[in-house]
């Protein structure tokens, strides 16, 4: 741990702080921080910002409810900025987004990292726009009957190929798997977040048992 004494405040006294969702690692914003809002941020583990245009303290979600819950603060090489990953309660933008970064400039047509959110991003566009000649589109179409029939089809394969111990075959059907399951969650409206959100409860609990067990 380093001491906020090396940090390197600039000539107004400020550090500029680069929110991240714990979760997804999605950039949510980019504020600054004086001293005060840097103690007060760790002391009630939620984000405090200076404001520049109030010059003010400003504690994230006051008003909107929207509360960041501070996970870690680090700082980069030089010390002059902070990353922060944090728990989101709701919308990091003043405008409703999810992140104030919503607005693309430029996008290579050739590199890019697959995400999950990316594809759930990809299955919301097909339900809603539906293209010809898409596969998505093709399943929507279909409803949700067709939908349950590919997921069972689908795990079936996984079963088979998991027996016959071949191991690309198994990655190969687990990948049509969860592009089918994601499908569904689309389908109904189910999202990645509650879907983790139901992960995270689960690993509380087997970690309580675990602590009993061990008492």
């Amino acid at each position: 741990m380093i001491d906020m004494k090396e940090l390197k405040w600039n000539e107004q006294g400020l550090i500029p702080a680069i929110v991240q969702d714990v979760r997804t690692r999605r950039v949510l914003m980019l504020a600054w921080m004086n001293e005060e809002s840097l103690r007060v941020s760790m002391e009630k583990e939620l984000c405090c910002f200076w404001s520049r245009s109030r010059q003010e303290l400003w504690l994230k979600g006051e008003t909107s409810g929207n509360y960041q819950h501070i996970v870690s603060i680090a700082s980069d090489c030089d010390r002059d900025s902070l990353l922060i990953l944090a728990e989101p309660d709701g919308p990091a933008c003043h405008l409703g987004t999810e992140s104030c970064f919503e607005y693309p400039l430029w996008e290579s047509s050739s590199r890019g990292d697959f995400t999950l959110s990316g594809l759930m991003g990809l299955l919301e566009g097909r339900m809603k726009d539906r293209p010809e000649g898409s596969y998505t589109t093709y399943l929507f179409d279909k409803g949700l009957d067709k939908i349950l029939k590919k997921v069972g089809e689908e795990s079936t394969e996984v079963i088979i190929a998991a027996k016959a111990e071949d191991k690309k075959e198994t990655i190969y059907e687990i990948a049509d798997l969860a592009y089918h399951v994601m499908v569904l969650m689309t389908q109904a409206g189910i999202s990645l977040e509650e879907v983790r959100a139901e992960l995270a409860s689960r690993h509380v609990i087997d970690h309580k048992v675990k602590q009993e067990k061990m008492t």
